[in-house]
């Protein structure tokens, strides 16, 4: 299907079951693969970027013990990142590659840990970006590394997941540290895997020597990010709507999108394994740092559209460097739908006028930008989705359960 039309709707009610976290569920793969014993995993996470880490997993062998291989992991940030850390200190020879959009994100700050720690990586394309020729090194155990922790939290998640396989060791996050919940989701599942990492400050991560050990059964979340997409639904045109999945013990982070959607007027309650959220457009305006959830606040941005005055979305750089340049992308998408739109290096500005009908909203290969895109039809109006296949990269169900909800 090339295109969707949605809408016009104005009224949203009901409940949906969530899929797994994408963030949780390739962690888990992951760790369950490097793990001492077999691991049940239940809830997992079937859609794209799951399935590229099962096929790389496959590929490498039983404790990732293949020596050599080539692999091709999509735009899988939560595959790319963290493989090229294990692949680096486990030794062997690799390639690794991705889409094009894979190749246009910035790899360097991760490389140079590595390489630092005695790893041997090769850029075969641009330098700064795979693909990737990981070659064996010469890793040494207890050495002290340093990361930049300002473009992408997945760095630093994957020098810990890395670094007990190489005897451990410690590392210091330089500069600030973005989209820190999904550290904590890594440091959770870690411990959950037998490695529980000491902290200092927030900034100094002492890891120590695995080996990882299965827990037997471990589950996965429903998927916060996903979530916010029908809560936000709720808050727009009614509700209540309730999401069942994910809940006040959840460790993501992306939950705390509950609290935008109380600063913009909505009512939510919390369950321990479901969120609900209702209230009815004009919504209050917003000014927001959502640096901690940078994959919720697009669902944020596309709030601002129901809003009683402009919203501004701030300290979001690493959209400039996930799927598609997201900054770039929502200013247009949103401009098309009539919103004023002003769009800094870190900031997304967002004035609400008159929706217009009719328009065909590009997606740029980005599931986040369909999903976000789809709640201007509660507006009232007709919108036309480009490429609604795109979802299938974390949510190949989503327009069935969107459809679901919406009337």
């Amino acid at each position: 299907m090339r295109a969707l039309d949605l809408g016009p709707l104005s009224r949203a009610a009901g409940t949906v079951r969530l899929p797994g976290s994408k963030s949780i569920s390739n962690r888990v793969l992951l760790l369950a693969a490097l793990a001492q014993g077999a691991t049940d995993i239940r809830g997992l996470l079937e859609a794209d970027d799951t399935r590229v880490m099962r096929e790389a997993l496959g590929k490498l062998g039983a404790r990732l013990r293949a020596g050599q291989a080539e692999l091709d992991l999509g735009n899988a940030g939560t595959a790319f990142r963290p493989l090229t850390a294990v692949l680096a200190l486990a030794g062997g020879e690799y390639r690794l590659s991705g889409t094009a959009r894979m190749h246009e994100r910035p790899i360097r700050d991760l490389v140079d840990a590595l390489r630092a720690l005695g790893a041997r990586i090769e850029y075969l394309g641009e330098e700064g970006f795979p693909p990737l020729a990981i070659h064996p090194g010469n890793v040494a155990a207890g050495q002290t590394v340093t990361v930049r922790g300002d473009v992408s939290s997945q760095y630093l998640s994957a020098l810990l997941l890395a670094l007990p396989l190489a005897g451990g060791g410690t590392i210091e996050v330089e500069g600030g540290l973005i989209s820190r919940p999904y550290v904590e989701i890594t440091l959770d599942l870690m411990r959950r895997f037998g490695v529980s990492v000491a902290r200092a400050d927030g900034r100094r991560f002492t890891v120590p020597a695995g080996p990882y050990v299965s827990p037997g059964t471990i589950a996965v979340e429903g998927d916060a990010s996903s979530a916010s997409y029908f809560l936000a639904a709720g808050a727009i045109a009614g509700g209540p709507v309730r999401v069942q999945g994910v809940g006040r013990g959840s460790i993501q982070g992306d939950v705390r999108f509950c609290e935008v959607l109380e600063a913009m007027g909505a009512r939510v309650a919390l369950g321990e394994d479901w969120i609900e959220a209702a209230g009815h457009a004009p919504l209050r305006a917003f000014d927001l740092d959502l640096n901690h959830i940078p994959d919720a606040a697009m669902t944020a941005a596309a709030m601002a559209l129901f809003a009683d005055g402009p919203c501004v979305v701030r300290n979001i750089a690493s959209w400039r460097v996930k799927e598609t340049d997201r900054i770039a992308a929502m200013a247009r998408e949103l401009g098309k739908l009539g919103a004023g739109v002003e769009a800094g290096a870190d900031f997304l500005k967002v004035t609400p006028r008159k929706l217009v009908s009719g328009v065909a909203l590009d997606t740029y290969d980005d599931h986040r930008m369909a999903m976000s895109l789809s709640l201007a039809a509660l507006g009232g109006v007709r919108v036309r989705i480009n490429d609604p296949q795109c979802v299938a990269k974390t949510f190949p169900g989503y327009f069935a359960a969107f459809a679901g909800i919406a009337k």
